[in-house]
């Protein structure tokens, strides 16, 4: 199994021999050794994958990448967070996975939030199994812990990932900007209940329909 380590934390080095990582297209900035890349159809799901997000507008073009070696992946200078999975699943933003190791499955699921923000339809990212997975935030990521006795809410813009045994629900009518007098439209927010864990980043992407 690939050996994932930050360099820093805007760098993600994969140490590789002979094994296989599925990473963002394009997000390759550097290796030693010998690999080899190949453009992943519809995320890595073939046909069934690519029409369901070309249907649900959550886009993921990945790539294939192995070898022997080190190959090193970032994004536009995003912060790095490795996140481990022992045989569960991680539900992230599309545009906010970096990396995750080959043999790890990668899918969409219906999650009925988010539907108003920019760029992300009804559905999310999921990747299951055991390996690692490197996601991406616009700063540090904040890890916030969600029991039965604490439920989260969350801003969708600053939503990125959450993992663990969680229910969501959308709640309207009052968010962190209605408070500050600066609400655009109909206001909401991610109510997250159960158990598990939540990545927010301290900013907010850019969102459509009011402040969703």
């Amino acid at each position: 199994m690939a050996t994932f380590r930050l360099q820093g934390s805007k760098v993600l080095a994969v140490d590789m021999t002979g094994d296989a990582v599925k990473a963002k297209n394009g997000s390759m900035v550097a290796y030693d050794g010998q690999m080899a890349f190949k453009k992943m159809t519809g995320g890595g799901e073939g046909i069934r994958g690519m029409v369901t997000r070309r249907l649900t507008g959550e886009q993921m073009t990945m790539m294939e990448v192995k070898g022997q070696g080190t190959c090193y992946f970032a994004d536009r200078a995003s912060e790095i967070s490795l996140v481990q999975l022992h045989g569960d699943k991680l539900y992230v933003e599309s545009s906010n996975l970096l990396c995750a190791d080959g043999g790890l499955r990668t899918g969409t699921t219906f999650t009925g939030l988010r539907g108003g923000a920019s760029g992300n339809g009804l559905f999310t990212t999921t990747v299951e199994g055991t390996g690692q997975a490197a996601i991406m935030s616009d700063g540090t990521a904040v890890v916030l812990r969600v029991t039965p006795q604490y439920p989260l809410s969350v801003d969708p813009g600053a939503y990125i990932a959450h993992q663990g045994n969680l229910r969501q629900d959308l709640q309207s009518g009052v968010t962190f900007r209605t408070f500050l007098g600066e609400g655009g439209g109909e206001a909401f927010q991610i109510r997250f209940e159960g158990d598990g864990v939540v990545y927010v980043q301290p900013s907010e992407r850019n969102t459509v329909g009011g402040d969703v």
